[in-house]
């Protein structure tokens, strides 16, 4: 890297004080212009979607209450946000259960096994095919929304009888055009940046509408207490 690419990258540390000022000014510009846009964009998409998010909730919740388990995947940045949404369902927190919920991108033999000597494209698909039950429940997250393992993963586990929720971007891809999918909630952005922002948003009020149904059938016992009571 040359002093000219590094001062293209980090100009604050190469500016006058007059030219700080300016970088400093456009600086808190951007950020302001950034944060209106995300806080719109979730707006619009409780207004657009609010309604099918309490739906799908509710779905998850009788699936989960029938024993089904969450089966989460996406590439990338996203495989982040899958494991993230399983860390949710899986961490009580005194007011939610504990849900059986899987990223599968964690495992990672299986995923380079399968990438190695099949094809990345059945990386999610065959982990489904093994393991899906007819009560689960996959979720796919993607930015674009055309990620041929995702869309193959939803073809099987359609076919198994899984519920299916797809999470994307942009005009939702190729997933937009997918019949197997139940529930696909898009992030109308042409920003990558704003497009996992929100897409965040979305799963977190995906898990709290989910858990909070599920309580409804089956409120949170009290914690054991090892001293019992007189």
């Amino acid at each position: 890297m040359t002093a000219t690419d590094l001062v293209a990258l980090y100009p604050f540390l190469y500016a006058s004080d007059g030219e700080l000022d300016v970088l400093l000014d456009a600086a808190v510009r951007s950020t302001v212009a950034k944060t209106a846009e995300i806080t719109e964009l979730r707006a619009e998409l409780a207004r657009r979607q609010g309604a099918r998010l309490e739906l799908c909730a509710r779905q998850l919740a009788e699936r989960f209450a029938a024993g089904g388990r969450l089966l989460v995947f996406g590439n990338g940045g996203s495989s982040t946000d899958a494991q993230e949404l399983a860390t949710l369902f899986l961490h009580p927190d005194g007011e939610h259960p504990a849900l059986p919920a899987f990223a599968l991108s964690n495992d990672i033999a299986v995923m380079t096994a399968l990438s190695n000597d099949v094809g990345f494209d059945v990386a999610f698909s065959r982990q489904i095919a093994a393991f899906g039950r007819s009560a689960d429940i996959a979720v796919g997250i993607s930015t674009s929304g055309n990620s041929a393992n995702l869309l193959l993963a939803f073809e099987e586990a359609a076919r198994r009888g899984l519920m299916t929720v797809g999470i994307a971007g942009y005009d939702g891809g190729r997933m937009a055009q997918l019949a197997e999918l139940e529930h696909l909630f898009v992030v109308p952005s042409a920003s990558v940046h704003r497009v996992q922002e929100a897409q965040t948003t979305l799963y977190h009020a995906l898990w709290e509408l989910t858990v909070a149904a599920f309580a409804g059938r089956h409120p949170v016992p009290e914690p054991f207490d090892p001293r019992g009571s007189d």
